[in-house]
């Protein structure tokens, strides 16, 4: 939702602790994007020499701006404990790196975390008494979860796990389905 001037969603994330990282990132960078920022937190403002042209200086001024405003709304989506973190920097590119740093976590936990999604994946089976929405529901969670550690997943792969892990009363409906579609046209 916009605010009354145009600039700014209603309701910013925040970032508690350390809780939820990926999907604080996630809505960060849709944030970020709207503000015409991202590609400044990502890469930073690159400094002009001396004999740099008007125009350059004054291209400078602009990406120093938007690095203002991307720190800026840094600083609004994180809690104290967080904020003490980046309180010193002075660059978008600088915070984004810290709370990467901080709260990503280094390769072989993420791979440990995807082991344990995967399981998860693996043993997911549709309660007796779930309705169908709620179930599908829980399996794009955890599917959009193994996506943001890197898991490939298709569209086709959700929707044959769904089929296939429905409780039995589906059992006549999953097989409708497979007789008469083409799995791989259906999307999740």
């Amino acid at each position: 939702m916009a605010s009354s001037n145009g600039n700014f969603p209603a309701t910013l994330p925040v970032l508690e602790g350390g809780k939820k990282f990926d999907q604080w990132c996630a809505k960060m960078r849709v944030i970020f994007g709207f503000q015409d920022v991202l590609d400044i937190v990502k890469e930073g403002v690159q400094e002009v020499d001396s004999g740099a042209t008007e125009d350059q200086k004054a291209a400078n001024k602009e990406a120093k701006k938007k690095d203002c405003k991307a720190l800026f709304i840094i600083h609004q989506c994180v809690d104290m404990g967080n904020f003490e973190k980046i309180s010193n920097v002075t660059t978008a590119k600088e915070a984004w790196e810290i709370l990467e740093r901080a709260h990503a976590g280094n390769d072989k936990l993420k791979k440990v975390r995807l082991q344990t999604l995967r399981r998860q994946y693996e043993l997911l089976q549709m309660e007796g008494n779930e309705v169908v929405g709620a179930y599908f529901t829980r399996v794009l969670s955890l599917t959009n979860l193994m996506k943001s550690y890197g898991e490939r997943i298709s569209s086709q792969m959700i929707v044959e796990k769904v089929l296939r892990s429905l409780s039995p009363r589906f059992d006549h409906i999953v097989v409708a389905i497979e007789e008469s579609k083409n799995l791989e046209i259906l999307t999740s």
